[in-house]
């Protein structure tokens, strides 16, 4: 399985699953642009390392995904660049946490603009080459929270069950093209993020370290593990490959069985 002479774009990139979706790709032989916030130098840090380690092209965007034209213009110079832009993986996403009658306007239009509304833009920006060249894989990071709700995250649920939505119709629209469109759903995956949280946990709720992972953490996944981000990462670049052709308008679950209940 090979992506060798494809390239590919994956928002939410600079840390966590992203980066670990834009590494695999490279590692299969594809060209990456990688794009969010964080430290300059901790960014290029990463940058030429996927440069380095997997001898591919790599480049970084500073796009803000709250701005559409910021998005359009990344995918633009990722073909510019790169010559074509065949894969899009739509990572980005924040969480804000609040019952619904005082979640804040502001950070519900955030949430929705960076994981519903970007995902539209650079998809919109992205087909029309994908069709003309009758190749493309398009992946989006949903969550288990595009399949089920969880209370005080109206946003984030609302926005992952859109993306969804948008994927299963981008899916159809583009079928006869040799595009695919999916949906990767991950349950709670072992990132710094979630490492940094659990000593804030320990201490509001009285909980030792491994109630707070088994008991909080992990209460809604049967399997009691986390999944990793390199675990994501190979799914992701599993619907890149040729190999999967025919898996498209899916959302596929890696919850340790979340859903299943």
């Amino acid at each position: 399985m090979t992506l060798k002479s494809r390239s590919a774009i994956v928002t939410g990139s600079t840390s966590g699953i992203g980066l670990a979706i834009a590494r695999g790709l490279a590692q299969a032989g594809a060209n990456v642009m990688i794009n969010g916030f964080g430290e300059a130098d901790a960014i290029e840090n990463e940058r030429s390392a996927i440069a380095k380690d997997f001898a591919v092209k790599a480049l970084y965007s500073p796009a803000d995904m709250t701005k559409p034209q910021d998005v359009r213009a990344m995918v633009a110079q990722a073909e510019a660049t790169f010559g074509t832009l065949d894969i899009l993986v739509n990572n980005a996403g924040i969480q804000h946490v609040e019952p619904i009658e005082n979640f804040p306007p502001e950070i519900w239009d955030k949430i929705i603009a960076i994981t519903l509304s970007a995902a539209f833009h650079a998809i919109a920006a992205a087909v029309p080459g994908m069709k003309r060249r009758k190749w493309g894989r398009i992946v989006s990071t949903a969550s288990a929270h595009s399949m089920v709700a969880s209370p005080f995250k109206s946003a984030y649920v609302s926005a992952k069950h859109g993306l969804v939505g948008l994927t299963k119709t981008v899916a159809l629209e583009v079928a006869t093209f040799g595009v695919t469109a999916n949906c990767v759903s991950p349950g709670y995956v072992w990132t710094p993020l979630v490492e940094k949280q659990i000593p804030d946990t320990m201490k509001a709720r009285n909980l030792t370290r491994e109630q707070v992972i088994n008991d909080v953490l992990l209460d809604a996944q049967p399997t009691k593990q986390f999944v990793t981000s390199e675990q994501v990462a190979s799914l992701v670049v599993y619907l890149c490959s040729d190999e999967a052709s025919q898996i498209t308008g899916a959302n596929i679950a890696m919850d340790g069985g979340w859903t299943a209940h």
